[in-house]
């Protein structure tokens, strides 16, 4: 869900959808239920004092509700588009007014070109603005003339009675009274209907975001787990993204914001194409893209198993496996025996603990991202945690300490400080399963041997998994694991896999040497 919606989209469905609807719940409804006990009481007066004015006086109802449902109609397109090019305007804004989008657009040159795209949304929601209003006021000059005709009729078919002394001209001047008193929330109510139109968009976009799926979903029979040993079971897992190409992965600054609940049918559709043998059909036409095949590996408790294997070949996806960011389409996934699916949620975050490459923090303090994982840990905890992942001393030397705030995803540290905030943050979670992605970015020499040293000491007695890119770490794993085009081609150790050639032997002499 995530990957194929606009954070800024999603921010305009939350505030501006959302006020509109809330809008209509408080404002709209109660101007209705006023307006229609004064309607009632006002009719029940009139039929008393005059019942054949009143009647007179209602022919002109259906020259109320036929203009409103009309004119509604328009102003409720209005303002899906109007809302629509709000959340266009928001999404490019959150998009280029972030540390990295503006640091793209300047490096670039894009500043005027990234204006005018502004300028013509801007534009676009004048327009529309300009355009509802105009429908506005035309809708309230046809009520008031339509009223202003009601009366005329009223008065003057009232003046013959009267002339011809049916009653007297004490009971017109009455009756003209409550006249005003009627059609004054007739218009009110006609008004309230065009309102409720235009509402209804607002519901009809937060409903589309509510109606979404939940497609991991825990179980009503779901069991938390007790005493977590650490054994992780692939038995032939499938995975297909709908519409992607074998091995094709969610980037990872995304997979930083997702929440239990992300749905793989909801990915986005990219272009990449896969052999016809790893592509099927859905039961809605689309094309299904494997990105794990018949994968099958299992990883004792506290063992180190590195995955290895080219870009693409499906490591990321088989790593969002465990904590059950994805099910798998085939086969299973089972911690300790038991298939996750069939745990609670929270349970199974409790237990695994995720870094990845791109190093998501909070704009907040450095102490504030590292109890995130856990509200509740003491000062003493967190720095311990931060030792253990060789960060404390950096910390302790800044002015604020441990309330410094890193500023926009963190960019006010280096690539190593903020990576090795991420694994002090795991550390202070203390999960009994590990997922891990090294990071591939050049970091100097220090950070590596820091960000290095640390990932063995909170790797020590774990059962972790590890996506390799550095030869330290495939020579310290007990086992690895060689993926390509969403398959395990190759599983065992070092020396086992040099010997028997093949694609890791191939990386062992192209890549792996290079980092050593």
């Amino acid at each position: 869900f995530f990957t194929q919606t606009r954070t800024g989209e999603l921010m305009s469905r939350l505030n501006n959808d959302v006020v509109g609807a809330q809008r209509a719940i408080s404002n709209t409804m109660v101007s209705i239920i006023s307006n229609l006990v004064s309607l009632v009481a006002t009719l029940a007066i009139m039929l008393t004092l005059e019942w054949r004015l009143t009647l007179l006086g209602l022919i002109i109802l259906p020259f109320f509700i036929l203009p409103a449902r009309r004119i509604g109609k328009t102003l409720r397109g209005l303002t899906r588009r109007s809302m629509e090019v709000n959340a266009e305007m928001n999404a490019t804004m959150n998009e280029t007014l972030n540390i990295s989008g503006a640091l793209l657009v300047k490096l670039f040159g894009r500043e005027k070109s990234e204006l005018k795209r502004f300028s013509r949304d801007g534009a676009s929601v004048r327009d529309i603005g300009i355009r509802s209003a105009v429908v506005g006021h035309w809708f309230f000059m046809i009520l008031s003339v339509v009223s202003a005709v009601g009366s005329a009729v009223v008065f003057w078919v009232g003046g013959h009675l009267v002339l011809q002394g049916a009653f007297t001209i004490g009971t017109i001047v009455a009756f003209g009274t409550y006249l005003t008193q009627l059609y004054g929330p007739l218009m009110a109510l006609t008004n309230a209907q065009v309102e409720v139109a235009q509402s209804m968009v607002s519901f009809e976009r937060v409903f589309e975001v509510l109606d979404i799926p939940i497609e991991i979903a825990e179980k009503e029979t779901a069991r938390a787990l007790n005493k977590v040993d650490g054994q992780i079971t692939f038995d032939k897992v499938s995975f297909a993204y709908e519409g992607l190409g074998a091995g094709d992965k969610v980037g990872l600054d995304e997979i930083a914001r997702f929440t239990w609940g992300g749905s793989a049918a909801h990915l986005r559709k990219r272009g990449k194409q896969t052999d016809e043998s790893d592509s099927d059909a859905t039961s809605n036409g689309s094309a299904m893209q494997w990105a794990l095949r018949d994968v099958s590996f299992s990883i004792e408790p506290g063992q180190l198993v590195a995955l290895v294997g080219p870009s693409g070949a499906g490591k990321s996806t088989t790593t969002y496996m465990i904590p059950r960011l994805y099910d798998p389409t085939e086969g299973s996934v089972k911690l300790d025996g038991q298939d996750i699916r069939e745990l609670k949620l929270n349970s199974l975050a409790e237990n695994i603990g995720m870094v990845t490459q791109e190093t998501y923090l909070f704009y907040d303090t450095i102490g504030a991202n590292l109890r995130y994982a856990r509200p509740d840990a003491t000062d003493a905890e967190v720095i311990a945690a931060c030792k253990t992942a060789n960060i404390h001393d950096f910390i302790a030397g800044l002015p604020d300490g441990y309330d410094t705030v890193v500023g926009e995803r963190g960019y006010r540290l280096s690539g190593g400080e903020r990576q090795r905030v991420a694994i002090a943050r795991v550390v202070l979670k203390n999960p009994r399963i590990l997922v891990l992605d090294e990071a591939t970015s050049h970091l100097d020499s220090l950070s590596e041997e820091l960000i290095q040293n640390a990932l063995q000491k909170v790797m020590k007695g774990r059962s972790s998994l590890v996506i390799a890119h550095r030869l330290s770490t495939i020579l310290a794993a007990d086992k690895i694991l060689v993926m390509q085009d969403g398959r395990l081609v190759q599983q065992g150790s070092h020396e086992e896999l040099l010997a028997g050639g093949g694609l890791y032997k191939e990386l062992y002499e192209t890549q792996f040497r290079t980092t050593s």
